[in-house]
């Protein structure tokens, strides 16, 4: 009879929280999870020693029918499982295994190649955790990890706002003050806006819909420049022209080949050619030369300066091909006839100009340049050429 009436209960729990048109399936019911999130409080606003929540797996299990709904609800088509597996990859450089029983993987943003799988929150304070999101395998889907307050509107059941009325007043410590989710200012609206960032992840990543890109642009930059600058994701012309302004800005501009230049997991040179191409076409459209400054400034600490010893010199030979490619060309194409340009110098030019503060000399530059065949770059044959007719005066005519 009791086993009856828990039943029963949980029934129309659900049906209140999913009143409009919503199925779920209770044999997998966030339930129990919801119930003690709402009894330990918001534990993100708690300032003493009370114990914090503990997440488990429980709790991102808990929400995955929760967001599979919502994105449902909003147009999200899963992709096929080899489709979502190659696009993982190609997005994160992650590798899931079919074969493997685990249903979530953590994508750390801090340690694009770590495998472990812990639980960390994002938040807006300052967090000794780093930047977290997860793939759900079976869901087909990535998410941050959320509570279920912060994804579902809880108090649309009254039982359940019930029950957490009644955990205040039997949770009383002296000195401890916990703040419960019903008293949490702006949850409404932040809530809003995880569901709506979890659409518009899923949704242009894997499902390929433009039309998210300005509102990922606009609310949820943190996540476009960790994906573009730890992960290399330089696809998108208007995420990578958002990183490009900024590093533009920088008082150290050169470190825009931090964007352009990384190790991948394999110790590997990776180069973001898509980053490259996005700041000569932000050229073109400002008529700017100065924007491309910090190409020539990283070439100098890169050749003259021990910053960037992580790289063999072959590696930053062919880093600093790949510059001169772009830079020395748009010098040469330009410079006569655009202000802004230092008429003196380009990256090659002034490299074979006076190599002396560098260690890879301008011969042993050349060589294996050539010997690669000038790795296949438009331009790095005519430029390399165009280099060696610069003197101390600077460029030829």
């Amino acid at each position: 009879m009791i086993k009856k009436i828990i039943i029963s209960l949980t029934i129309l729990i659900l049906n209140e929280l999913y009143s409009q048109n919503t199925s779920l399936n209770i044999k997998n019911s966030f339930l129990p999870v919801l119930k003690s999130q709402l009894s330990a409080g918001a534990t993100e606003k708690n300032d003493t020693d009370y114990p914090t929540y503990k997440f488990t797996l429980k709790d991102i299990e808990a929400t995955e029918s929760i967001i599979a709904k919502e994105l449902e609800d909003n147009g999200y088509k899963k992709p096929d499982a080899e489709e979502f597996i190659k696009k993982i990859n190609t997005i994160f450089k992650r590798v899931i295994d079919p074969k493997s029983e685990s249903k979530y993987l953590h994508i750390n943003f801090e340690d694009k190649c770590s495998k472990d799988l812990k639980l960390y929150k994002n938040s807006n304070s300052i967090d000794v955790n780093p930047y977290s999101t997860y793939i759900f395998k079976n869901g087909l889907f990535i998410s941050d990890l959320y509570s279920i307050p912060e994804v579902l509107d809880y108090t649309k059941s009254s039982e359940l706002s019930r029950f957490e009325s009644d955990a205040e007043n039997n949770n009383r410590i002296k000195d401890v003050k916990i703040f419960y989710w019903k008293d949490m200012t702006g949850l409404k609206e932040q809530r809003k806006t995880n569901v709506q960032r979890i659409i518009a992840r899923n949704m242009y990543l894997f499902n390929d819909n433009k039309t998210y890109i300005i509102w990922l642009v606009t609310h949820d930059k943190n996540f476009i420049k960790l994906l573009v600058k730890n992960f290399g994701y330089d696809r998108e012309p208007k995420f990578n022209e958002m990183l490009i302004n900024e590093y533009i800005q920088l008082k150290d501009q050169y470190k825009i080949g931090e964007l352009i230049f990384a190790k991948n997991c394999n110790k590997e040179l990776e180069i973001r050619n898509g980053i490259l191409q996005s700041l000569a076409d932000s050229y073109q459209r400002s008529s700017n030369p100065k924007d491309l400054f910090g190409l020539m400034e990283f070439c100098s600490k890169l050749l003259e300066t021990d910053e960037y010893d992580n790289y063999s010199e072959k590696e930053k030979i062919k880093m600093v091909a790949y510059l001169a490619n772009t830079y020395d060309f748009l010098f040469k194409k330009n410079h006569r006839n655009q202000e802004g340009w230092d008429p003196r110098w380009n990256i090659l030019g002034a490299y074979f100009e006076d190599d002396s503060r560098s260690k890879i000399k301008w011969s042993q530059l050349k060589e294996e340049m050539q010997k690669n065949n000038y790795y296949n770059l438009s331009n790095l044959k005519e430029v390399m050429a165009y280099a060696e007719g610069f003197d101390s005066v600077g460029a030829p005519d």
